[in-house]
């Protein structure tokens, strides 16, 4: 298992518009909780960019699954957890520490040590900072993958695909409130790997103007959603529609996915090497961002319409944590911290 694959660039452009998408997520949040005190433009202009964003997350997961569950090689478990739990999990642990103290720092400078004690004391069951809510449904996904990707190798093609029919019914009566004990994350996430298994191994060109149709709609009733809910509540609220459990989240990824798949071949030359490089930085990216944009969120630096901050801030927050991250690689004492 410990050959290297050959590298599969639509992965790198799913990991860098998905990133690109995190960051666009993070940078609108103050805008979303201000329903009836900024003006309404500001305020649909965020959930329009949030509502179309949401595929993000599980863009990420659908990778992970297309990359495990395709590997032919003999399963070493070894080096599945030296190479690719701890690669993970460490990060994330020294992350974690990190802003539960950065939760303690005030605009003003202060330093409230109380609550940042409260928010370590936190970490083994809630995320210190909001980007880390990912990794506590997306770390328990590989104690799935061991005793996953034999079955799926082992299970016929029509098993396979009744599987994920069924995991879509999941998403779609989770979405509609029809509770059952299916309804817990291992199934409503880990169903995205076998997803993501099951796009880049089948033939989806003929499938395209479905595919399409289905992700638009998706887009459509996430934010759709979201604004009759605000509306009817007159607060910003968001009930499941912004969920990435649900049948609408799943179309508007599918699309995303199966674009980048048909359509990425087409880029070539030097803004091919680009994606690339940032798909290389990617998962650094996604950990240190929020520390580049803590004091654009807590100085309020929005001082024009979020039609022009949004796009602007995504932008600046991009290179800056490319940035960092190439300097954190740089270095045998750090590159650890952004694998």
């Amino acid at each position: 298992m410990s050959s290297k694959r050959e590298p599969v660039f639509y992965l790198d452009l799913l990991r860098v518009v998905a990133a690109i998408a995190v960051i666009i997520i993070h940078v609108l949040g103050p805008y979303r909780e201000l329903y009836g005190q900024i003006p309404m433009a500001d305020w649909l202009t965020a959930v329009t960019f949030n509502s179309v964003s949401r595929w993000c997350v599980p863009i990420f997961i659908m990778i992970t699954g297309m990359l495990f569950l395709s590997d032919k090689r003999p399963f070493d478990l070894n080096y599945f957890l030296r190479r690719r739990v701890m690669k993970v999990l460490v990060p994330f642990l020294f992350w974690a520490v990190f802003y539960s103290f950065l939760a303690g720092l005030t605009p003003t400078f202060d330093y409230e040590w109380t609550k940042a004690i409260d928010t370590l004391k936190v970490l083994p069951y809630e995320s210190t900072w909001y980007h880390l809510g990912f990794y506590y449904y997306f770390i328990p996904l590989y104690l799935v993958i061991p005793f996953l990707k034999p079955a799926v190798h082992a299970m016929p093609e029509d098993l396979l695909k009744f599987m994920a029919g069924v995991w879509l019914w999941l998403t779609l009566s989770y979405l509609i409130k029809i509770e059952t004990f299916w309804h817990i994350n291992t199934l409503l996430y880990g169903g995205y790997l076998i997803w993501g298994y099951c796009l880049a191994k089948y033939d989806t060109r003929k499938y395209q103007p479905l595919i399409i149709l289905g992700g638009i709609i998706g887009l459509v009733v996430t934010l759709g959603g979201v604004v009759w809910l605000s509306t009817e509540k007159g607060m910003y609220s968001f009930g499941r529609f912004n969920s990435y459990k649900t049948i609408n989240t799943v179309l508007a990824a599918t699309m995303v996915f199966c674009l980048a798949k048909h359509y990425g071949d087409r880029i070539q030359g030097r803004s091919k090497c680009i994606i690339s490089m940032f798909s290389r930085y990617s998962l650094g990216i996604y950990l240190v961002h929020p520390l580049l944009l803590w004091p654009v969120r807590a100085y309020d630096l929005y001082p024009a319409s979020a039609i022009i901050m949004i796009p602007f801030w995504t932008v600046v927050i991009l290179l800056a944590s490319t940035a960092l991250v190439w300097l954190l690689s740089r270095s045998r004492l750090t590159q650890w911290l952004v694998p």
